[in-house]
């Protein structure tokens, strides 16, 4: 958490402040939501966020994020989904658009914990602005008012990261790769002796027969 902290100080001059008014947005909330390759299991510590305020929210997701893991290894890990979706995550109703987003997570294949920063360009959140109509496939018609107000992040072995900026019948387009560091401290801020979560038998039976293809991201 010291890159957090030491961003909370340069963006705030004192400290990390969570209480304003709402954010103007033409939407209730964005969507913070991630993803793994099949069978590489996942488990978020935290995901912290600076909005474009420059006020910081810690700790505003944790837990699971969305993965397939087939019966008989029949799934495959490599490369992202060529049309990825929300992810498993949260609305995050009261924060503004996002200026930085942290993410501290346990690759359970490895085990390894890492730390990215994630920074979202400009024209990420001018694209979160743009309001447009498409034709939604679950509706079977055009849908008015849409807004690609959803980050994707997904999490792969070695500590990379990519994300995306999208919503519901929207393309989503990517902002980016990013490289993690590898926690200095461990698994649960250093709370666990070095122990990180268990790999279900689906994900372990993977890698056993297959292991892990730290190439494919």
């Amino acid at each position: 958490m010291r890159t957090f902290l030491l961003a909370c100080a340069l963006f705030l001059l004192g400290g990390c402040v969570t209480s304003q008014s709402q954010p103007r947005l033409p939407f209730n909330a964005w969507y913070v939501g991630l993803l793994a390759p099949n069978y590489m299991e996942v488990w978020v510590e935290s995901v912290d966020v600076i909005d474009r305020r420059g006020l910081a929210y810690e700790q505003v997701h944790s837990g699971i994020v969305a993965i397939q893991s087939p019966s008989n290894n029949s799934g495959n890990p490599r490369g992202w989904p060529k049309r990825v979706g929300s992810g498993a995550g949260k609305n995050l109703p009261g924060i503004d658009l996002p200026e930085i987003i942290f993410v501290r997570w346990q690759s359970l294949v490895e085990p390894q914990t890492y730390n990215v920063r994630i920074n979202i360009p400009e024209w990420v959140r001018e694209k979160m602005l743009e309001q447009h109509s498409s034709y939604c496939q679950a509706d079977k018609r055009v849908i008015d008012g849409l807004y690609r107000h959803d980050i994707t992040i997904g999490l792969a072995p070695g500590g990379i990261a990519k994300a995306w900026v999208g919503g519901p019948c929207l393309e989503p387009i990517e902002i980016g790769r990013f490289e993690a560091a590898i926690s200095k401290v461990g698994p649960y801020g250093g709370t666990s002796n070095g122990k990180h979560r268990p790999l279900s038998g689906k994900a372990k039976a993977y890698i056993e027969q297959h292991g892990v293809p730290y190439d494919a991201w």
